[in-house]
């Protein structure tokens, strides 16, 4: 069967459930590519990319080349810098043309966080459509966001296509997507491109365990939908136990034989690459042309010191505190694939075991919070931010206000303009500023998505509440800073990367005032007593890790350890809280 490395198409797009190793993987590809003596641009889409750390680069928007690595440029996508250039590239040519109040109309138009997608998509396609950035380029290797974000991207280049080549009054100077409908051509023939099995190869990545299956299995078939056919599967971080009398070892093994016996078919009939859990951590080029060797690596130190786990709380405490004040919200934020969606699920099961209301929610696409509930609880609600569902809502209201004083010809101009892609992230915004103010009354537990596109969202719900009614008491923004109604949660794994994604992750919410409560390590190895070599090593940096985030970043944390059972299902949600 051949493999996406063995016959590489020009496009190659790297995605996965958050924390798979997309991004090592993409490097990893890449650097292969170019070490075959062709020309690689590599480009991440990842609002939280960790492309810089995983080459230990420093990148920029513009293609920059890889020391180290003949014929590899690197990129990445900066969503705030791409929205700055398209504004710029909107307003400037009107300067000369339109009146002043014409042009602060536009720049209030263009100011919302809402185009921060239409910048970033703006580049997207210049990459796919053969401009002037990727012509030179025998491949575009891209690095992309978790799933769900990935396929909103993916399918945004169809729908704006769509919808530019539908408007039938043509589009004013005015709007904030005038330098779109210039550029429409473009948009078709990257849709067209991604659509084309010749030049585009979707690299779906996941680990042997079975939510991350599942969801590749929805995101396969979504993605297909999507025309884009040529689909390639690559099983990461597979574990085989070296330390055959090894309880922890075996477990892990057993867990992730199981998931793989289990796989959908959709993914079972794919071409597949299954790489080895690896015991070092994949960061920079030595260990990233190693990740792809079928060789043992000589990277597995025999000998690991010892290195005490610092003090931390179990989650059960930490459970203790958030209940306390008797109501609130409680946000769960971190990387990609860190775990939120258990931790915030876990604090929620455990507070309806004390008799408290809770609403469990989440606005992350992917929306794995009931599959891993998988049960009623008593007092627990299950809730869910559906982007389609609420652009289809806040377009119908919109409707409803807008038309009233219109013939029939001004009516069809409204429903041609609500059409408009951006009209779901302003619903997305308003229902999430509905969520913040449900936990007045009850908890509200809030599984996000990846860290990138909370920090965008929270910049939307900051931007939103300077247009809240005034009748409002509390704007959105001031419940998020107030530490005794918002307790906002960060998740991490004990490695390098997920640790500094969360130091950024803080740093970001401190800018605009939004203290974190606390740290919680999920999913740790380090309390166990494994003698295995490969997980010796990696529970060595589990320590060193934890010792860091104590030192450095936590006011707050609690460890969770690694549970031998999979914590899916209200028991072991409560056994995982309760450190059983």
């Amino acid at each position: 069967m051949t493999t996406f490395l063995e016959e590489a198409t020009p496009f190659l797009f790297f995605t996965g459930k958050g924390g798979v190793g997309k991004t090592a993987l993409a490097c990893a590809t890449a650097i292969r590519l170019a070490e075959a003596g062709k020309l690689v641009l590599l480009v991440s889409t990842d609002p939280a990319s960790d492309l810089e750390k995983v080459l230990s680069s420093t990148l920029t928007n513009f293609p920059a080349p890889i020391a180290g690595v003949a014929n590899l440029w690197a990129l990445i996508i900066d969503p705030e810098r791409a929205a700055t250039a398209y504004r710029d590239r909107v307003i400037t040519p009107l300067v000369p043309l339109a009146t002043p109040v014409e042009l602060a109309q536009l720049r209030a138009k263009l100011a919302g966080p809402t185009i921060v997608e239409v910048g970033v998509l703006d580049e997207f396609v210049e990459l796919l459509a053969g401009g002037a950035s990727n012509e030179a380029y025998d491949h575009v290797v891209f690095d992309m966001a978790p799933f769900g974000h990935a396929l909103r991207l993916l399918r945004l280049p169809r729908d704006w296509a769509a919808f530019l080549h539908g408007l039938s009054h043509g589009v004013s100077r005015l709007e904030p997507h005038a330098a779109l409908k210039e550029q429409e051509p473009r948009f078709a023939a990257a849709a067209n491109a991604l659509v084309d099995p010749s030049r585009t190869t979707v690299v779906l990545v996941v680990r042997a365990e079975a939510l991350s299956l599942r969801e590749a299995s929805r995101s396969s078939r979504a993605i297909e939908a999507l025309g884009m056919t040529n689909q390639h599967l690559v099983v990461n971080s597979v574990f085989s136990a070296e330390a055959r009398a090894d309880a922890i070892a075996l477990a892990l093994e057993a867990r992730g034989a199981e998931a793989l016996r289990a796989m959908p078919d959709n993914l079972a009939s794919r071409p597949t690459v299954h790489v080895p859990l690896r015991p070092y951590v994949v960061v920079g080029l030595v260990a990233l042309r190693a990740l792809l060797s079928d060789k043992r690596s000589a990277l597995l130190r025999r000998n690991v010191s010892p290195h005490p786990i610092p003090l931390a709380s179990p989650l059960a405490k930490l459970i203790d505190e958030l209940e306390r004040p008797g109501r609130g919200l409680v946000i769960v934020v971190g990387k990609g694939g860190v775990g939120k969606t258990t931790i915030a699920a876990s604090i929620a099961v455990e507070l309806a075991s004390r008799g408290r209301a809770v609403t469990l929610s989440t606005i992350d696409p992917s929306a794995h919070v009931a599959e891993t509930v998988d049960g009623d609880v008593a007092n627990l609600t299950l809730a869910r931010i559906d982007a389609a569902a609420e652009a289809a809502a806040y377009r119908e209201r919109e409707m409803a206000i807008r038309s009233v004083t219109l013939d029939e010809a001004g009516r069809a101009l409204v429903v041609e303009d609500l059409r408009s892609p951006l009209y779901e992230e302003l619903a997305v915004t308003a229902a999430f500023v509905r969520t913040i103010f449900q936990a007045r009354k009850s908890f509200v537990v809030l599984d996000t998505a990846p860290a990138g596109q909370t920090l965008l969202l929270l910049a939307s719900a900051a931007s939103y509440s300077e247009q809240a009614e005034s009748g409002e008491l509390v704007t959105p923004l001031a419940a998020l800073q107030d530490l005794s109604f918002t307790k906002v949660i960060i998740v991490t794994l004990a490695e390098p990367t997920p640790v500094a994604e969360a130091a950024r992750v803080q740093s970001d919410l401190r800018r605009v005032s939004i203290e974190p409560f606390s740290w919680v390590i999920n999913a740790t190895l380090a309390v166990t007593t494994s003698r295995d070599p490969c997980l010796k090593q990696r529970i060595q940096s589990e320590m060193e890790q934890t010792a860091i985030v104590l030192s450095q970043h936590a006011t707050r944390l609690a460890v969770v350890p690694w549970m031998i059972e999979e914590p899916i299902g209200p028991a072991r949600l409560l056994a995982l809280a309760r450190g059983r």
